[in-house]
């Protein structure tokens, strides 16, 4: 069965079951106050009746007592404490009450009774007569209007819970085709992809932002990651072809080099494994940062704490003055406390001053201090900076300027795209202000914690 049917007939049917049981609720309750109210209608003419009765008792036959206090619709008897009758008065069109069996009973007694020709009401009171003894007027009183207007509210309600029926079985057929709209369109888009293998999203509407709404708005972003992450892997399969072409050329070339000479020339086999070796490092170097450059933004993993970045920036400097001997100047007004990933934090700052490194011969300034409601990292070169229609593009993978981002220098043209990565996945901001011939300043924006 499809969903929308049981939508429809899981709707219909509670409200069916409850309208039915609300209605069942009213008969009931109703009839119980009407057939008390009867009763208590019965109970109050017997009353009267038996204290009018005995007023006159001795002084009337009791049949003509009885046809004088006895009920328009029903009968009335006097009863002794041996069952026997000592008269009856029947209403007119009630003469079925004649053969119904007279019973002593020692105490009051008011009921409803059904008969085979009705529903009425029966009360038996105890009543001294006029010999001294103990006998019971009894008297049955149809409740046929009653009974009738309670067949009317029947008829009256099953009528309603039909009628009340129809608009909740179209407004279960509408429920089901609300629900299922935005379903029907997930499933022809999902078709659609299938079909033409292309990222398609659902058209939403924003009047109201309902679960509905949400679970659209969750598809289409699923779709953009599924899209970012298939142009990623587009991207990384023509980057890794393209990149690794040229050392793997290298590589292939020295071999089959030591393969022609190498036998008898150790210079050869020197030169050529120096090569091999040097293009596999950097392989080595450009697998790893292209498959970080793979990964979305939403992959990274992050390990967020909170630490002190004056004590990251002093460990990372110290670190890369021992590795390349080389003067770099560590200024911080003070210790600064903010919250993020310690290792990606020093990743973007390892590639920062490695590019200072790499392109600048003078020392290196490195600095931490605040600006504003921020915190700010800057890496200063002077080296031979970035021309200035360049610097837009310094971050775009496997770009190069010409002067700085050579093959010889070792670069790959990936760092400062790795960079920029690193850094929104952080929720930092990088940027670059360069200057040709005079040197480069990369800086790092980010929060910090007071």
């Amino acid at each position: 069965m499809k969903l929308q049917h049981k939508i429809h007939l899981y709707t219909s049917g509670v409200f069916a079951i409850l309208l039915f049981l609300i209605s069942l609720a009213i008969y009931f309750t109703f009839s119980n106050v009407t057939y008390n109210s009867e009763l208590n209608s019965a109970e109050m003419n017997a009353s009267n009746t038996a204290a009018g009765m005995i007023s006159s008792a001795g002084l009337i036959p009791e049949e003509d007592l009885l046809r004088a206090f006895g009920p328009l619709n029903g009968a009335a008897s006097i009863v002794t404490n041996d069952s026997a009758s000592l008269g009856t008065a029947i209403s007119a069109g009630q003469n079925e009450l004649r053969n119904t069996e007279k019973t002593f009973y020692n105490n009051q007694l008011a009921e409803i009774v059904d008969l085979d020709h009705g529903k009425y009401t029966f009360v038996s009171i105890p009543v001294i007569w006029t010999d001294g003894s103990v006998v019971n007027l009894q008297m049955y009183e149809s409740i046929d209007t009653a009974v009738s207007n309670l067949q009317v509210l029947r008829n009256t309600l099953a009528g309603v819970m039909i009628l009340a029926l129809i608009p909740v079985f179209i407004s279960g057929r509408l429920l089901g085709n609300v629900i299922m709209g935005p379903i029907r369109a997930m499933t022809g888009t999902m078709k659609e992809i299938q079909k033409s293998g292309e990222f398609k999203r659902i058209p939403l509407e924003e009047k109201s932002k309902d679960e509905l709404y949400e679970m659209g708005d969750s598809f289409n972003h699923m779709m953009n990651l599924l899209e970012t992450n298939y142009e990623k892997q587009e991207q990384f399969v023509a980057n890794a072809s393209h990149e690794l072409k040229t050392p793997l050329t290298v590589i292939e070339s020295y071999a089959s080099l030591i393969k022609r000479r190498g036998i008898d020339n150790p210079e050869v086999v020197g030169e050529s494994v120096e090569a091999i070796h040097s293009e596999a490092i950097r392989m080595k170097d450009l697998t790893q940062q292209l498959l970080l450059l793979a990964k979305h933004g939403e992959q990274w993993k992050l390990s967020i704490e909170e630490f002190d970045i004056k004590y990251l920036l002093e460990e990372s400097v110290q670190g890369f003055r021992n590795a390349y001997r080389r003067e770099i100047v560590f200024e911080a007004e003070e210790s600064i406390v903010a919250s993020a990933d310690k290792q990606k934090l020093k990743q973007l700052i390892y590639i920062l001053m490695d590019n200072a490194i790499k392109y600048s011969k003078q020392e290196i300034k490195v600095k931490l201090n605040t600006e504003g409601q921020q915190g700010k990292i800057t890496v200063e070169d002077k080296g031979i900076g970035i021309p200035e229609d360049d610097l837009p593009k310094v971050f775009d993978r496997f770009y190069r300027v010409d002067k700085a981002r050579t093959r010889a220098s070792g670069g790959s043209g990936l760092g400062l795209s790795l960079a920029k990565e690193l850094s929104e996945a952080l929720g930092m901001e990088i940027s670059l202000q360069s200057t040709e011939g005079k040197g480069t300043t990369a800086s790092i924006l980010f929060q910090i914690n007071f």
